[in-house]
């Protein structure tokens, strides 16, 4: 598991890909609510290595989680390159709330 603050990805590690990436988002879910930083939203990735599921956990007023399609390695086109701009996006979001925050 890899953490930067409000960006959580969850690695499972399996020696089958077909392992259901669906299993593990209760226990990234649990991690994300453990952030005590309650005011900006977290978000997750929990991944088989074939399949990618993006998570955003906004925790104020109540706590509220979504998730994204899966993207997948084997399908047509292999969708690495959605997964990698996704993962920039959050971390370049995730930054400007931290710099927002430490002004």
């Amino acid at each position: 598991m890899v953490l930067n603050r409000h960006l959580w990805v969850l690695v499972i590690e399996s020696k089958r890909t077909t392992f259901d990436v669906m299993v593990a988002v209760p226990q990234v879910l649990s991690y994300m609510l453990e952030n005590h930083d309650t005011d900006c939203p977290s978000y997750g990735l929990v991944t088989n290595g074939n399949l990618f599921l993006f998570l955003k956990l906004v925790p104020k007023p109540q706590p509220r989680y979504a998730y994204s399609r899966l993207f997948s390695l084997v399908n047509p086109g292999n969708e690495l390159r959605a997964v990698l701009q996704i993962l920039r996006r959050l971390g370049n979001l995730v930054l400007s709330e931290q710099q927002a925050k430490d002004r």
